[in-house]
C-alpha cells in the first residue's frame, strides 16, 4: 500500500496563480486574462476569492514579479493554503535579462527575497542570517514560510545546467559575490506554509 501526501492525494485541491496558457487538469487555474477554462481574477485585489486554507499545493511560476506588492501577494497565498500545504515558486533572477528586458515586471526577486516571511524556529541560523531574529520588516504580515529549498537556475539550455550544481553550493555567497559574473536566469522556491491548524 503506497502512502500520499495531500499534494499528491488525487483530492488535493491546487493552485496555479498566473497559469497562462498552462492550464493544469485538475487545478484551480487563476490568471487576470481569460485563456479559456481558467478562472478570471484581478490578481492585485484581495481578498482572492477563497475561503482561508483551502489549497493544498500553489504554485506561481513566473507571475509573483508582475504583480504590484509582495507582501500583499504573499500574505493572500498564506491566507488561502492549508498548513503545511506546498508553494512552489520560480521567478526571474532580478540581474537576468529575463527580469530587466520584461518591461512588465514590477518585483525584483533574489536568493533572500522569502527570508523576512521565513519560519527559522526549526532550525538553527547561519551566521549571515542571525539579523533575521530582531530586525525582520514584513509590514505585520502574519505569513510564515518553512524554506524546504531555496536556489538559483542557471539556464534552461541543457548544455549550462551543470552549473547549477556549483552555484547552489551555496548561492547567498554566491548572489553576493559572483552573481554578477555569471548570472542565473531564475530563483526557485519550495516552501511550506506555517500556520496553526484551522479549529
Amino acid at each position: 500500500m503506497t502512502s500520499t501526501t495531500p499534494e499528491t492525494s488525487p483530492d488535493a485541491r491546487r493552485l496555479n496563480i498566473g497559469c497562462g496558457l498552462d492550464l493544469r487538469p485538475g487545478w484551480v487555474n487563476l490568471d487576470m486574462v481569460d485563456y479559456g477554462g481558467n478562472t478570471v481574477c484581478d490578481l492585485n485585489r484581495y481578498p482572492w476569492p477563497f475561503p482561508d486554507s483551502h489549497f493544498d499545493e500553489v504554485l506561481a511560476s513566473h507571475v509573483l514579479e508582475h504583480l504590484a506588492n509582495f507582501n500583499a501577494v504573499i500574505t493572500e497565498i498564506w491566507r488561502v493554503s492549508k498548513p503545511g500545504a506546498l508553494v512552489v515558486v520560480r521567478v526571474p533572477f532580478f540581474l537576468s535579462t529575463k527580469y530587466y528586458s520584461e518591461p512588465d515586471h514590477r518585483i525584483p526577486f533574489g536568493i533572500r527575497s522569502f527570508d523576512n516571511y521565513e519560519d527559522f524556529s526549526h532550525r538553527r541560523l547561519r551566521f549571515y542570517e542571525r539579523w533575521k531574529a530582531g530586525d525582520r520588516t514584513n509590514y505585520g504580515s502574519p505569513a510564515r514560510y518553512l524554506v524546504e529549498s531555496k536556489r538559483f537556475h542557471f539556464s534552461n539550455f541543457t548544455v549550462l545546467r551543470w552549473l547549477d550544481y556549483f552555484i547552489n553550493l551555496e548561492p547567498v555567497i554566491f548572489e553576493r559575490f559572483l552573481a554578477t559574473l555569471m548570472t542565473p536566469e531564475e530563483v526557485w522556491f519550495r516552501l511550506r506554509v506555517s500556520k496553526p491548524p484551522a479549529k
